[in-house]
């Protein structure tokens, strides 16, 4: 596991990306550095191996010609414009969950951690349901100490999925659509979907764990092929850009934390709002699964704890089919 902290392998990034333009011996680097000149050669090996690109010339030395696409904790942070949220960031090549990585690092000192894998290989969505986190895609969880009360819990799902669309909306100037509770759609199909747990201390919520996969770059095919049959699915798609994975991380970062001090604020009716304009659901007739059966009718809007209220009937929890 990666993480943003200080570390010698990052200090020589740092200063090949500040001298991109020039070579740097590796004396030069040694002496700068204080270290060796082969623990300056390791990093830059494992530098290379990391993705990025560094030119070496046994005369003129070492040059940064070209910066990884992979979103590295150093990547996430560099320029990060939050108070607290993503401002520690960690990075795994394949985790069998984000959300259970997160739960491992949860501590109240921990609050607005961000933990990503480039693959997940027991990725999970809500009630439990089989995610696809191929590589390339964005798999990230965020470690959370809310102080707002515990009846605004129910409508955080719906928050973050707002906060998600605004981001997309703002990084890669695409406009995708929201589906209650929480999922992202661009042409009516999935391309990005929400997780929350919560532990619940007495009657206060101890700690959320927020976990966001968004199908970036990758074949959707693939997944529908996959998920064929699955109760539920309704297909996927893929948000495919040039922009590199670390703009529209920092982007959700920045609208999490936003979304996160409006809660705090106790502005649900603004996020309302703002999710019923982005609405494929509200004004649409839908057939919901729900504990007590299936409610069908017109979804009319949804109520400041993040209810579906269906022709007249208020829908706490389930699933649209």
């Amino acid at each position: 596991m990666y993480s943003s902290e200080e570390s010698g392998l990052l200090r020589v990034l740092r200063f090949l990306q500040s001298h991109s333009t020039e070579y740097l011996s590796g004396q030069d680097l040694s002496d700068v550095m204080r270290m060796s000149r082969v623990a300056v050669w390791k990093h830059i090996k494992k530098i290379q191996e990391l993705g990025y690109t560094v030119e070496s010339s046994q005369k003129l030395g070492y040059r940064l010609a070209g910066n990884t696409d992979r979103p590295y904790p150093w990547e996430v942070t560099a320029g990060l414009q939050t108070r607290f949220v993503g401002q520690k960031a960690y990075y795994m090549d394949i985790a069998e969950s984000t959300q259970d990585e997160a739960r491992k690092l949860a501590a109240p000192d921990m609050d607005g951690a961000v933990i990503i894998a480039a693959e997940q290989t027991g990725g999970r969505g809500r009630s439990a349901k089989r995610w696809v986190s191929m590589r390339g895609g964005i798999w990230l969880s965020v470690v959370l100490y809310p102080k707002f009360d515990v009846s605004v819990m129910t409508l955080f799902p719906v928050a973050v999925s707002l906060a998600l669309s605004v981001a997309v909306e703002k990084a890669l100037g695409v406009h995708p659509e929201l589906r209650w509770p929480n999922d992202v759609t661009i042409n009516g199909k999935k391309v990005a979907g929400i997780l929350v747990d919560a532990s619940l201390e007495s009657n206060r919520i101890g700690s959320m764990i927020v976990g966001a996969g968004i199908n970036y770059n990758v074949d959707a095919s693939i997944i529908e092929e996959k998920l064929e049959g699955v109760p539920g699915f309704y297909g996927a798609a893929s948000l495919d850009s040039d922009s590199k994975p670390v703009v529209l991380v920092q982007a959700f970062l920045r609208e999490l934390e936003q979304i996160y001090d409006e809660l705090h604020d106790n502005n649900t009716d603004h996020i309302v709002s703002e999710w019923s304009k982005r609405s494929s659901t509200i004004g649409s007739k839908v057939r919901v699964d729900t504990q007590s059966g299936i409610v069908s009718g017109i979804a009319s809007r949804i109520d400041g704890d993040g209810a579906l209220v269906v022709g007249g009937t208020r829908v706490a929890a389930g699933d649209l089919i």
